[in-house]
Parts: structure tokens; sequence; C-alpha cells
């Protein structure tokens, strides 16, 4: 799970008109990248599954971790909407719920790739692509950040007991997100996944 403070992708490109509409050729490649990871797609991936030339591909997105990261922010955009929501829940537990159930909502979804992009494109992120991973890292932490004062408000409130490590509790909520990316990403079922998703709100230290 990345940052969820990126800005919305424009609409097409205006102006000098091309033969291929942006937005529709990012959301392929989004696709691409998700079900491949990033080391896993080739540039020929990618230009097949946009229906553009690679001079196009250049053009209009530059190299590949460029489109990479504009991928990623409409990944963020699009897909990860339920953490925006989560963290105006009301309470902690809200909170939890929000992320867990819309990730598995995300991860599940029929017609798109399973599992997390985040953990997909880094896990078998090798040296050359030590920058993306670096970005991911990045997003993430500024993700977890966002969690962490938002249970720190809900400690302070009295919402969670005050001797809940707030930062173990966060890293806690995203060992769970990754693991069940990893599952939807292996195959797992959405009702194996909702098993895990009930036991973890079962244990959460609030109500």
């Amino acid at each position: 799970m990345e940052s969820v403070l990126t800005a919305s992708p424009g609409p097409c490109a205006k102006g000098r008109p091309r033969e291929f509409c942006t937005d529709t050729a990012l959301a392929a490649a989004l696709r691409v990248f998700w079900s491949k990871g990033y080391e896993g797609t080739s540039l020929a991936d990618l230009t097949e599954a946009m229906g553009i030339t690679r001079p196009s591909l250049y053009a209009a997105f530059g190299n590949k971790e460029a489109l990479f990261h504009k991928a990623l922010d409409l990944y963020e955009q699009e897909k990860l909407e339920y953490m925006r929501a989560a963290l105006e829940q009301p309470t902690a537990r809200g909170v939890a719920e929000t992320i867990l159930r819309g990730a598995l909502a995300m991860q599940t979804s029929p017609g798109e790739p399973k599992g997390c992009l985040g953990v997909i494109a880094t896990m078998p992120c090798g040296s050359e692509a030590d920058s993306v991973r670096g970005e991911m890292i990045a997003r993430r932490a500024s993700s977890q950040a966002a969690l962490v004062e938002r249970f720190e408000r809900a400690k302070a409130d009295g919402d969670l007991p005050a001797a809940v490590d707030i930062s173990g509790l966060t890293s806690y909520l995203y060992a769970l997100l990754q693991g069940m990316a990893v599952q939807a990403g292996s195959g797992a079922r959405r009702d194996e996944l909702e098993r895990m998703v009930d036991t973890s709100l079962a244990m959460w230290p609030s109500r």
C-alpha cells in the first residue's frame, strides 16, 4: 500500500493531437505493471497493451520508469480511495476496518489483477530498479505516517487504550495488508481472505 496523497491524473492530452488517448494508454500500462511487476514488465509488454509504438511511448510518458510512476499515481488515485475514506472514520477500529475491507475488495475485484501493485512491484526488485523501490518505500512511509497520526489522535481521545504501541499497531496493520496482497496474488479465495479480515478485527484493541 502506497501514499495516497498524489494529484489526480489529467485528462487526455489536448493541443497537438495524438493518435491515441494518453489516459487509456496509461490505464493499460497500469494493468501490465500490476500483473507482472516493474521488473517483470518489458517495453514490448507495454507497447502491445497500450497499442502504441515505442517512440510514442517515449514521447508521451518518458522511459519505462517514468511511465511506472505515472501508473502508480493513477493506481493510488483510482484504486486506493478507501485509504482516504479510512482516515475520516470516527473510530480507530473504523479506520482499520475500512482499510482492510477496502483492500480486500480491491485485491479480489473481478476483472482486475490480483494483489497489490506496491507489493507486486517491489518484491522482486533488483539493483537496477533501486530508484523504483526507493519511491515505493517513500510512498508507503507517507501513508504509514498518516495512519500513525490518526491512531495517536485516537489514543489521546481515549478511543485506543493508553498502553497501545501506535507504531507497532500501524506496522501490524500493514503486515496484514501485505500478507493479504501476497495471498490474493497467489490465488487465495475471497472467503479465505474475508476470514483473515474478520479474525484481525476481532483482535483489534478497541471497539
